[in-house]
């Protein structure tokens, strides 16, 4: 791990990253420190920043290279020739050689290349930070793709994620970092990447995304071949379309950018709310638009290595919050926050509802291209810290696959209306959810176990009844016992006060000589004194 966090401070220090840094507002003694910091003798060179930054996420490795990624689709938040540049990791990272990845191909089929293709193209079509695409074809005839992991990744990747659990905890350990629960996240990071480097889960997962969206409109999934899919290897059927970062092309096949815009988002909500099951890796480089039919144009969906889900409580509050937000019903998302758990019971939610119409009022019912999901997050990030409001795992992919639809749709079209595309989306799928439909559907998924235990309804019942009479015998019982014991307490209680009474008025009458002359010297005060006390000590 040393030897890993001492390449990192390498990598930032040859490619002079501090130099990315804004310090005109950084704190004066970060500013001091930079301004004395060695760094400052190493040359920066003639590349420009850009490129500096994008090779130095290639040589820090695939946990980078899915940072930059992701940066690369936000270019409201980025500079014009940075955007240009970590749009390159998308699927132009430096390949590995074309005769390792054909003998990887063989070791894992078990057989040559000859036997499993008519044609093996050792120059990839496309590298990216995980795996690498060559282009073949099937004795059948049918063109391919084969996806190959790269040799050696796992180790730099765990090696990596150690230096991430490791500043996890750290922050752990800081108050104010606590409730965003860095460990849990990191946790879920490392499950979602890891399963990239199974390539036999993509394929599976791939599989379902195309069953959901079979005969669609919308979106067209290509096939897997099982029969030549390993851990380490894919075969998927080679599908042929625009880069969906490529405007130009677009735009000059005569695509209505406003219709593929739309049909972007209302895929996203599709997965999320009717399949519960979502690409959770939507950036440029997995996204193409067929060519057919430019004027109804189809999305294509490639890479399902990193997939998302919620639970059906999740599902109701984070469709039942949106909602909330498109009416502006901001008391609303507050109830169903406390309800949900996700901020303390002890929030009161006028308070927690002001705070969240101060941060979203100003942005709803305006196009796309005026909203900036990451400020409204950053905005609702600031005002969680008064809430102590804790980050959720489970939706932290949902989150980042959101910036990605919203990287998309500002460069198709930025003037599409979210709210207007998504309002109604979710509108029907609550009704369909709380109807008629719905309950037909929940009894549909119950039957087989209502059916199953449909034979045993008279036994349980009998036994249920049973089961109720002996307790209301019981609980009976336990009442005329009860009722006994007070009485006895009753009684016992008052012999034990005729016996206290008796007692004093014993001591009273064989004492009353030495009273009587021990009275007669004393004062009033003290005499009124210990009558009190013998009053009280009668009452007890």
């Amino acid at each position: 791990m040393i030897l890993r966090l001492a390449r990192i401070v390498w990598v930032i220090t040859r490619f002079r990253l501090d130099t990315l840094l804004p310090l005109a507002r950084l704190p004066w003694w970060l500013r001091a420190l930079f301004t004395i910091s060695p760094l400052r003798l190493v040359p920066i060179g003639e590349r420009s920043r850009g490129e500096r930054l994008r090779l130095a996420l290639e040589s820090l490795g695939p946990i980078f290279v899915k940072l930059g990624q992701m940066l690369s689709t936000r270019r409201d938040l980025l500079p014009e020739d940075i955007a240009d540049e970590l749009k390159r990791l998308q699927d132009q990272v430096p390949p590995f050689p074309g005769h390792q990845a054909m003998a990887l191909v063989e070791e894992e089929l078990e057989m040559s290349l000859e036997e499993a293709f008519a044609n093996f193209e050792p120059e990839p079509l496309a590298s990216a930070s995980v795996a690498q695409v060559h282009a073949a074809r099937l004795h059948g005839g049918e063109a391919v793709v084969v996806k190959i992991i790269r040799p050696g990744i796992e180790r730099v990747m765990r090696q990596d994620m150690a230096l991430m659990y490791r500043f996890a905890s750290v922050l752990a350990r800081i108050p104010e970092a606590r409730r965003l629960r860095p460990v849990e996240v990191v946790r879920d990071y490392e499950s979602t990447l890891f399963d990239e480097l199974d390539l036999t889960k993509e394929a599976a997962n791939t599989s379902q995304l195309k069953r959901n969206f079979k005969n669609s409109p919308l979106l067209y999934v290509p096939a897997i071949h099982w029969e030549l899919t390993r851990r380490r290897v894919m075969v998927q059927e080679r599908i042929y379309g625009v880069p969906v970062a490529d405007t130009a092309a677009l735009i000059a096949q005569g695509t209505d950018l406003k219709k593929l815009a739309e049909r972007g988002v209302e895929i996203f909500f599709t997965q999320v709310f009717r399949d519960n099951f979502f690409h959770a890796d939507m950036h440029p480089g997995n996204i193409f638009i067929s060519y057919e039919h430019p004027e109804d144009p189809q999305y294509i969906a490639i890479d399902c290595g990193i997939v998302g889900s919620l639970t059906r409580e999740d599902q109701d509050y984070l469709a039942r919050n949106l909602l909330a937000f498109f009416h502006q019903d901001y008391y609303e998302v507050a109830a169903l926050h406390i309800e949900s758990g996700w901020v303390g019971e002890e929030t009161r939610a006028n308070e927690f509802a002001a705070a969240v119409r101060t941060v979203c009022e100003p942005i709803l019912e305006k196009p796309l291209k005026d909203i900036s999901f990451g400020q409204v997050l950053l905005g609702l990030f600031q005002t969680a810290r008064r809430f102590n409001m804790e980050v959720q795992p489970q939706l932290v992919l949902l989150q980042k696959t959101l910036l990605n639809i919203e990287g998309l749709g500002r460069q198709l079209y930025p003037d599409l209306d979210l709210w207007s595309t998504a309002k109604p989306f979710l509108e029907r799928w609550m009704k369909e959810r709380a109807g008629a439909r719905g309950l037909l559907e929940s009894f549909k998924r119950q039957a087989p176990e209502l059916a199953r235990h449909l034979p045993e309804l008279p036994v349980l019942a009998h036994q249920a009844l049973s089961r109720a009479e002996q307790e209301h015998r019981q609980r009976r019982r336990q009442s005329a016992a009860m009722g006994d014991i007070s009485r006895q307490l009753t009684r016992q209680g008052g012999r034990h006060r005729r016996l206290r009474l008796g007692l004093l008025l014993i001591v009273a009458a064989l004492a009353w000589q030495p009273l009587y002359e021990w009275a007669a010297g004393q004062p009033w005060p003290a005499l009124a004194a210990a009558g009190l006390g013998v009053l009280l000590l009668a009452w007890n």
